[in-house]
Formats: C-alpha cells, sequence, structure tokens
C-alpha cells in the first residue's frame, strides 16, 4: 500500500486525497504538521531532504516529492491524465501555472491569514497577495468561459490540481463572487464521484 506523508489542511497535500479517494486507491495516510515543524526533523528530512510535505512512499521504498509530480504518478494510466500528446501538454501547463503563479498569491495569503498571528510582519504582504492573486483568478475566470474543465472536454489532474486551493481561496480573503466561471466549475469538481472534502 502507498504511504502519503501529509498535512490535512495543506492544499497541496489535499490535491493527492481527492484524487486517491476519486480512483477508489487504497492508501496509508501519515499525518505531518508542517506549519510546527515536523517536516524538519532528522527522521522526516532523511526521508524529504526539502523538508516539504507531501510525500509519496512506495511499498519498495522509493519517494516521490511534490504535490504535482506526485499526482501525474498517481494518474498515469487513468482517464484524469491524458494520453494524447497535446492535451498531456496542456495538463502540464496548467500544473506549472498552479505551482508558479496560483499556490504563490493564493495559498500563501490563506497561510498567513490562518495560520500566523495579526500582528505577524507577514501580515503586510497580505495586500499584495490579493491584488497578484486577483490577477491569477481572472486568468483562470477567461480559460473556463465557454468551457467546462481546464483541458479538453473532461475533468483531470489539472482540475484537482487548482481545485485545491482555489475552493478555500476566501481563507485568503481572496472573493469569489466576482469569479462566476470559477464558482460554477468549482460546483463541478465538487459532484463529481469521489469527491471528499479537504479535512481541517
Amino acid at each position: 500500500m502507498i504511504t502519503i506523508y501529509g498535512m490535512r489542511a495543506s492544499g497541496n497535500c489535499y490535491k493527492l486525497q481527492l484524487l486517491l479517494d476519486q480512483l477508489g486507491r487504497d492508501y496509508r495516510w501519515v499525518d505531518v504538521d508542517s506549519a510546527h515543524g515536523e517536516t524538519r526533523t532528522p527522521d522526516y528530512l532523511a526521508k524529504n531532504p526539502n523538508g516539504k510535505v507531501p510525500l509519496l512512499e512506495l511499498d519498495d521504498g522509493r519517494r516521490l516529492a511534490e504535490s504535482d509530480a506526485i499526482l501525474c504518478y498517481l494518474a498515469e494510466g487513468t482517464p484524469l491524465l491524458p494520453d494524447d500528446r497535446w492535451l498531456r501538454a496542456q495538463t502540464l501547463q496548467w500544473l506549472f501555472f498552479e505551482q508558479y503563479s496560483h499556490e504563490p498569491c493564493i495559498a500563501v495569503a490563506r497561510f498567513i491569514r490562518g495560520w500566523l498571528p495579526v500582528d505577524h510582519p507577514r501580515q503586510a504582504e497580505v495586500p499584495a497577495l490579493l491584488q497578484k492573486g486577483a490577477q491569477v483568478l481572472t486568468v483562470m475566470e477567461q480559460h473556463l468561459a465557454g468551457r467546462e474543465w481546464f483541458v479538453g472536454d473532461s475533468y483531470g489532474i489539472a482540475d484537482i490540481a487548482l481545485y485545491a486551493y482555489t475552493h478555500c481561496a476566501g481563507d485568503g480573503g481572496f472573493d469569489l463572487s466576482v469569479f462566476p466561471n470559477i464558482r460554477a466549475w468549482l460546483h463541478r469538481v465538487q459532484a463529481q464521484p469521489g469527491h471528499s472534502p479537504m479535512h481541517s
């Protein structure tokens, strides 16, 4: 059985929970509280020297880090990762967008507002994150105009990757009411068979 080391409230970790639940795969979950230093212990750093979650561990001891790389590995051979070369490249495009443009705004604002004290110096970053994040959400909103999913005509891991932090963007102070295409897409994702909620 595969093992996932992760923090339940992390969107990057939630991606894997959601994918595995939707695939009906058995897995073992090991809670690692990255917000309180549990990824910096010698034992965990021996597993992932980068000191982050999530981490996938196979029965034979092989390990894979980085949430979107794990998504690709787990989705291989399923309808959630296209075989078509062009659709697969588009999937990767959105996965890179999610990690390079989306996550640094949406997830970081959520972390600062949800995990740091109100008088923490990083609270000053939030207004700029909200501005940049709104630009990112606008890209998504425009892409979803007249289409149901991010890649092709079916639900896939690009949707899973972007859903993870978008569905809880309000925690970071983002107003999704001004993005009707995104809100409709969120409802479509939630209606997918095997959908499971993020655990706090």
